[in-house]
């Protein structure tokens, strides 16, 4: 399992993604929730202005966009369903209810650079924590896909 673990990190550091400007978007809301996993360790509350790090400074969702969301649907199929489901906690977080726990802009930062958000992102740190030090791969995503993906996380 050790060695599992060294190979999966491995890999998940050889995986570079290009640097890419700032998307400028906004996103207002601002509440508190509690740590996803209740365990000894538990997470202090979680500022939900918290963006991460990466390309996404904000995001502001306006009117939903099916067809957008059709393709995040599909990719999610391709990409996501081996660790994550839709409403029950997996290899990683479920997906239903992510914009009542994370800002939007942070969920898209962990889709474009999950390597170093696991790395400095203090959110990111205790969820890798939390599932048993299981790394989110690099998916490559576009950022379009990652809107995509993003889209249809709403409706969930």
């Amino acid at each position: 399992m050790r060695a599992y673990l060294i190979f999966a990190f491995t890999l998940l550091i050889s995986c570079g993604s290009e640097q890419t400007s700032k998307k400028k978007m906004t996103y207002g809301q601002k509440i508190t929730v509690e740590s996803e996993v209740a365990n000894e360790n538990k997470t202090p509350s979680i500022d939900l202005s918290a963006v991460g790090i990466g390309p996404v400074e904000s995001l502001t969702f306006t009117d939903y966009n099916e067809e957008l969301a059709a393709k995040g649907e599909v990719l999610f199929g391709q990409k996501c369903t081996a660790c994550h489901k839709i409403d029950k906690r997996y290899i990683g977080p479920a997906i239903k209810g992510i914009y009542e726990r994370r800002n939007p802009a942070w969920v898209m930062n962990i889709m474009l650079n999950p390597t170093e958000m696991i790395k400095k992102d203090p959110i990111a740190i205790q969820l890798l924590k939390d599932y048993n030090n299981v790394v989110m791969y690099n998916q490559n995503l576009t950022f379009d896909e990652a809107r995509a993906l993003a889209e249809y996380f709403r409706n969930l």
